[in-house]
């Protein structure tokens, strides 16, 4: 029986989880854990990347002590990248995309390209850490580093360089960059050309079920393993998390649920029209050549960094508590546009929510249940308003959800997702990201037949939950309130 073993990166934590595929299903357990702390050093935003490398080697010997595997996985965030030079070595520590170097670089590279061509280009989604704006800032801010690199490789691409030596880049975490081509699936080299950048820093694309290569012989040498495959799966977190999508039609719609929300539906080709743009939907890349049509929303980073400084100010609670707190709550008195630029870094998030709410004449959060209730259901209309959008551009209507990933677990959200955009909400599974990871590599291997084969093992596989909307004329009624505060 052939065993896989996958590494799961989020944004403030990572596993490693050995799985086997036992009667059609996938049997997995994670084997190691470990946090994801980024470093701030001299004003800038770090990823620890050796000391994540180092987590990667503990969870392979773990694995090898547990009788080994045949193939690995990795899947991490997106947009973030290391430079490698002439002799393969790290150029640097690779930087966090909530650092605040690239405020302002967009403005430099509307000097080039107008936002509107940049999508009708590459139809991605306008975020100021892409990956277009840390480079652009490098050109004309750092220069020293890109004359230095002879390659550029995404997060999860460093991590099987380092393991293989091979250079290579997997089209979904590609297609995170605002710099690859949705329709010829592959970097925009002429768009790169004028923007400035080296030509010779971006890698051969491959696609998810190709192999990097082998594990290296100092890498086996080290670490006391066979030389086994280490396969390009869907390498966009998001990306695997939907090849887990439990859905036995093409035609649905998922929200990805974690520290981000990733709110979107799976198509055969990208949709760049200027109403996309206008709306500020992505097209990243799916699994065989398919399109995640989506929208990146603020998730549970906004109640994971409202705990972080409830605990930093004394106050030693657990989510479970802050759900309940919200829930006796009184409903909609306040909301917040939880993609407002004030959330988007880290710091004392429950002083953002009051001043979003001053600044914008609403009722003003009192108390700490107050504010979660204000989060919750500032998700739960963002989510409505996503929704009605995507059922507008796909001129279609839509009456389920499959909510995927950690989110989940938070039994408040999806039944608020569920009330708020009148649609039956399906749970599961809470692994999702991980499970797609993992069911890519199987089919590699050619333990499971094809994509189909994929969705069916990964449905037989899950617990899913049913949430059935309820109160929804009351969440009518509170979205016009919502609505105005968007256009503050």
């Amino acid at each position: 029986m052939k065993r896989v073993l996958a590494f799961d990166f989020g944004a403030s934590s990572g596993r490693a989880m050995l799985a086997e595929l036992k009667d059609g299903k996938i049997d997995m357990r994670e084997i190691h854990r470990f946090s994801n702390d980024p470093v701030t050093v001299g004003g800038t935003m770090y990823w620890d990347i050796l000391r994540l490398f180092f987590e990667i080697k503990t969870g392979i010997t773990k694995a090898v002590n547990d009788g080994g595997f045949d193939a690995i996985g990795i899947d991490t965030w997106g947009v973030d990248f290391g430079l490698i030079d002439k002799r393969g070595k790290l150029i640097g520590n690779p930087v966090h995309y909530r650092d605040t170097r690239t405020e302002g670089i967009d403005k430099e590279v509307e000097q080039i390209i107008s936002k509107e061509e940049l999508y009708s280009l590459t139809g991605t989604q306008f975020m100021r850490f892409n990956t277009v704006y840390q480079l652009m800032y490098l050109k004309n801010h750092e220069p020293e580093q890109l004359e230095n690199a002879e390659k550029m490789l995404l997060s999860p691409d460093l991590f099987a360089y380092m393991l293989t030596g091979e250079v290579k880049a997997e089209a979904s975490i590609a297609s995170t960059t605002n710099l690859y081509d949705p329709v010829k699936r592959g970097w925009n080299f002429e768009l790169i050309n004028r923007l400035g950048l080296p030509e010779k820093i971006f890698p051969p694309v491959i696609k998810a079920g190709e192999i990097y290569g082998m594990l290296s012989d100092e890498i086996c040498e080290e670490l006391g393993c066979k030389k086994v495959p280490v396969i390009a799966v869907n390498e966009h977190d998001t990306a695997s998390a939907v090849v887990a999508t439990p859905s036995e039609s093409d035609d649905f719609v998922y929200i990805s649920c974690g520290t981000w929300s990733l709110f979107g539906i799976e198509l055969k080709e990208p949709v760049l029209t200027d109403e996309a743009a206008q709306l500020n939907f992505t097209n990243e890349g799916g699994y065989r050549d398919t399109v995640r049509f989506l929208k990146n929303i603020m998730g549970l980073w906004l109640i994971q960094e409202s705990r972080r400084q409830f605990r930093r100010e004394g106050e030693e609670v657990g989510f479970d508590q802050l759900e309940k707190e919200a829930l006796a709550s009184e409903p909609f008195k306040c909301f917040i546009d939880v993609d407002n630029a004030a959330f988007e870094t880290a710091g004392n998030l429950p002083r953002r929510v009051k001043e979003f709410c001053e600044r914008t004449g609403q009722y003003v959060p009192k108390t700490r249940g107050e504010v979660m209730r204000c989060i919750y259901q500032s998700l739960a209309m963002k989510y409505k308003y996503t929704f009605n959008m995507l059922s507008k551009l796909g001129d279609k209507k839509y009456s389920r959800i499959n909510i995927l990933g950690g989110g989940i677990k938070d039994r408040l959200l999806c039944q608020m997702a569920a009330d708020a955009c009148n649609a039956e909400v399906l749970a599961g599974p809470s692994e999702a990201t991980v499970m797609g990871n993992i069911a890519v590599c199987f089919e590699a291997l050619g333990e499971i037949a094809d994509f189909a084969g994929i969705r069916k093992v990964v449905s037989d596989s899950t617990e899913l939950k049913r949430y059935v909307p309820a109160e929804n004329d009351l969440w009518e009624k509170a979205y016009a309130d919502y609505i105005k505060i968007l256009s503050v």
